[in-house]
Formats: C-alpha cells, sequence, structure tokens
C-alpha cells in the first residue's frame, strides 16, 4: 500500500511483511526520556524554582493547560486512563476545591499574570462535571490566566453524558476543540468492554459542535477489541468517514491486566489475533487514505486542511503529553491528581491517589511526587525524537552546530542499528542527513528507539505497548 506524492512527508508505505517482522514492544515518545524514568528525587521545590525561572527573559512564550479530571460513571474495560469509578457529583465539588488551590499555589509562585495558547481537559472523563462545575473549572484558571484569543482549548468527550445543551455550554465558555470516544459502533464489541454507546448520541454531540462552531473535532477509535473482526470494524469506519471528523485516532488496544485492573474483565480468547489485528490496520489506513485522510504518524489521521496535516507539511508538527500537536514547545503545566507538566527542562508529575494529592495541598506545598531534570544529552536526544517523530528528517549538521558535537562520534554506539534499519529500508543516512523512508513512516517508534539512551542503559519497570 502506497500514498501518491513521493516527495511529502505524509508519504507512507505499508510494508506487511516489514511490519510483522520488526514489531516489538516500545515508549509512545509523548516525552523524551519518557514518563517511567520520572523519580522520587525530584521535589517540589524543584518544580517551585522552575515556575520562578520563567520569569528570567522577556521573551517567555504562552503556556498550555492541563487539568485532570478522574472521574467516570462507569467503567470501560480497555482503559488504562487514572480514574475513580462514582456518580456522586459532590466528590468533584470538593475535588474542584483542591484543583483551585493548586492554581492559586502555581499561579502566585509564577508572579505573572501568564498567556495561556492552550488548554486541554482529560480524564477520566472531563464531562463528568455539570455545565456549572465546568463553569466553575474555567473561571478558575480565566482568574489567575490571560486565555489568548488565538488559542488551542479542547476537551475530551463522552457523548454518552453530553447533550446538545452542553456542548453549547462549552463553546460559550471558550472550548474550540473537543476529542470525542468512540472506540467501536459495533454493538457486540461495545458490550464485551463496558461501554454502550448509540450512533444519535455521538452524531448529537458532534453536530451541536458543528452548530457552535468548533473549530476541529476528533474522533477516537481503538482497534483490537474483544469481538472485533475485520468486517466489524470495516463498518464502524463507513460510519466515522461519513460523520467526516476533523482528526482522527486509530490506537492500538494494549492488553496489559496486570498494569490495569479493568482489563482482567476481558476475555482474551476473544481479543483478535495479532494477524488480525494486521488485517484490521492494514484495511483501516486504506480506507482512510481513500476518504482523504492525511496520515499525520502513528495513528493519526487528519484531513488536509486541518492544523496537524498543515503542520506536517510545513515542518512544524510537534508532540506532547497529549499526542501530535502545534504547540508542543510551551511549557506545559498539569493540575490535578496524576497530571505531568514541562517547565523548562524539567518534567513533573502530580500524585496519582486523591488521598495524597489533597494532603500535599493541605501540607501548603504542590502535590509533586516525581520527575527529572534532564541533563544535555537528553535535551539533545529528545530534539532528535522529535525531529524524527514529526518531521521524519534530522540534519546532522544542524546538530552538530546547535549541540556543538561530531555526530558518528556522540552517536558511536547507535551506528550500528542506524545501518540495520538503512538496510531494511526505514530510513536513509549519508552522513548528513537522516530520513525517515516511506516503509519507516508506521515503524517509527522503532526509529526513534535508536536514540532512547535510557531504553539501553537502564532497566525499568515498565511495560510498553506495541509499537504497532
Amino acid at each position: 500500500m502506497k500514498t501518491t506524492h513521493p516527495f511529502s512527508p505524509a508519504h507512507f508505505e505499508f510494508d506487511r511483511e516489514l511490519i510483522e517482522r520488526l514489531d516489538g514492544s516500545g515508549p509512545r515518545y509523548t516525552s523524551y526520556p519518557t514518563a517511567d524514568r520520572f523519580t522520587s528525587g525530584f521535589s517540589p521545590k524543584d518544580y517551585q524554582h522552575r515556575l520562578q525561572q520563567r520569569q528570567i527573559g522577556a521573551n517567555r512564550k504562552p503556556v498550555s493547560l492541563y487539568a485532570h479530571i478522574p472521574f467516570c460513571n462507569t467503567v470501560c474495560y480497555y482503559c488504562g486512563c487514572n480514574k475513580i469509578i462514582t456518580k456522586d457529583k459532590s466528590k468533584a465539588d470538593l475535588y474542584l476545591d483542591y484543583l483551585e488551590r493548586e492554581v492559586e499555589m502555581v499561579a502566585g509562585t509564577l508572579a505573572a499574570r501568564e498567556k495561556v495558547i492552550q488548554l486541554h481537559f482529560g480524564g477520566g472523563t472531563p464531562t463528568f462535571l455539570s455545565d456549572e462545575q465546568l463553569q466553575r473549572l474555567i473561571g478558575i484558571f480565566k482568574k489567575h490566566f490571560e486565555f489568548l484569543s488565538d488559542g488551542e482549548y479542547s476537551i475530551e468527550i463522552d457523548p454518552r453524558k453530553v447533550k446538545r445543551e452542553t456542548v453549547l455550554q462549552l463553546a460559550k465558555l471558550g472550548f474550540n476543540r473537543m476529542s470525542v470516544g468512540v472506540q467501536d459502533f459495533d454493538l457486540d464489541v461495545q458490550t464485551a468492554v463496558n461501554r454502550v454507546q448509540t450512533e444519535e448520541e455521538t452524531l448529537e454531540v458532534i453536530n451541536a459542535a458543528r452548530e457552535a462552531g468548533f473549530k476541529s473535532i476528533s474522533i477516537d477509535l481503538i482497534y483490537g477489541l474483544p469481538r472485533q473482526t475485520r468486517e466489524s470494524v470495516r463498518r464502524t469506519l463507513e460510519k466515522v468517514i461519513a460523520i467526516s471528523p476533523d482528526r482522527l485516532s486509530f490506537y492500538n488496544y494494549a492488553h496489559l491486566p496486570t498494569v490495569f485492573m479493568p482489563q482482567r474483565r476481558i476475555d482474551e480468547a476473544e481479543l483478535p489475533s495479532p494477524s488480525q489485528k494486521l488485517d484490521i490496520l492494514q484495511d483501516a489506513v486504506q480506507m482512510l487514505t481513500d476518504a482523504g485522510y492525511v496520515f499525520i504518524g502513528m495513528d493519526h489521521f487528519a484531513k488536509p486542511d486541518d492544523e496537524l496535516a498543515v503542520a506536517l507539511r510545513q515542518g512544524r508538527l510537534q508532540r506532547n503529553f497529549q499526542g501530535y500537536s502545534t504547540h508542543a514547545d510551551c511549557d506545559m503545566l498539569g493540575f490535578g491528581v496524576s497530571s505531568i507538566g514541562k517547565v523548562g527542562s524539567c518534567y513533573c508529575q502530580n500524585d496519582k491517589t486523591l488521598e495524597g494529592y489533597y494532603a500535599a495541598i493541605d501540607a501548603g506545598h504542590p502535590p509533586i511526587v516525581r520527575g527529572m531534570t534532564l541533563t544535555k544529552d537528553d535535551i539533545l536526544r529528545r530534539t532528535i525524537i522529535q525531529a524524527l517523530m514529526c518531521r521524519f528528517s534530522l540534519s546532522v549538521e544542524a546538530m552538530e552546530e546547535i549541540y556543538a558535537i561530531n555526530f558518528a562520534q556522540y552517536f558511536e554506539a547507535e551506528m550500528p542499528r542506524i545501518r540495520e534499519l538503512q538496510q531494511e529500508g526505514l530510513l536513509s543516512f549519508d552522513g548528513d542527513f537522516l530520513m525517515v523512508e516511506p516503509k519507516g513512516r508506521f515503524l517509527i517508534r522503532n526509529i526513534a528507539m535508536i536514540f532512547d539512551r535510557h531504553l539501553r542503559e537502564r532497566e525499568t519497570k515498565a511495560r510498553y505497548s506495541r509499537t504497532i
């Protein structure tokens, strides 16, 4: 399977034999180093110091904000997110009390009213919150930050819990992008994963978003779920293509029941085989490209005029903890239980438990429990992995000039693997430029892993998802 423009960054080849042979497990590189490398040696004081450092210099970029809403009404068996299952809305009131105190604490440390270019509400299910609670949460952020008129403000939507009126309210609150969880339209599959959701419910929120003038609507799908077949997923994709979202994510289900307890309720005998999953993926790629969607990378597709596709063509595509983005170079301030942030050359993560999160804020300090400060080597490798994941090319000369290195000498240990993947046809490397070839697009994680020093030198307890 090939696309038609060989010199476009969106050009790819789906080489099934190569994918089957090289498929393995590896990080998704929403950050480098990856979150499993964070340590408890990074303290709340380290985080506060980094926030204060933002005041140095006159050319600070606007920030990106992330708020984690952990609550869900019901459990979806496939889910690996940090979540709390409850129907008690009063728990969200208490949570917002603490989140407000966290925002005040961070904003006070910044000592300046920062400009915001990007906001994302994730979960859990952000729309677990009532309209009044959502309004309160936005008000908390707007009290302490200045939201730019051209910003990207997004929220994850569960159509089973949201009606047209809530979507219109979200638009009034300033949201202009939404991600709609679908996973699969087949009732048999939905029943197997405890997420029954009608097409009518999905269309209601999407039509309301279009009525309200949302800039972008994304649909999330998962392949590899129990009871899925090649034919059933084709039917789901036909319905999704008819809905015509601006973006679409087609995630590979990672079955890790020892890590995520809800997955223990899934009957492993009902999961499609690796060969069947590859059939499903191959069909999906063909159907989406035939429908005019651009392959952005990994599991993301977008219409040609969507900002992600434009950024890909212009070499401006970036990647952060939410995936592909156009604002990943901004500092990201994470709020709420388990949220991750990036400030300058450090990463940090909040406590993953409500009890620990509340206790830290009651004690008067940010609820940071782990993180890391990047070394010069980490920053160099992060730059390289970002370039490969987002631009599918790397200028050796630029790396040598910016980081004052001799590339071949610095990456002497990586050279044999680079040559191996070059022989496989995944990349080309002439000493001056490294290019990801069309066959390498679907195996980009394999290529990025070459430069992951932590993966090569340090053990981790993390279990990574399959690269395809």
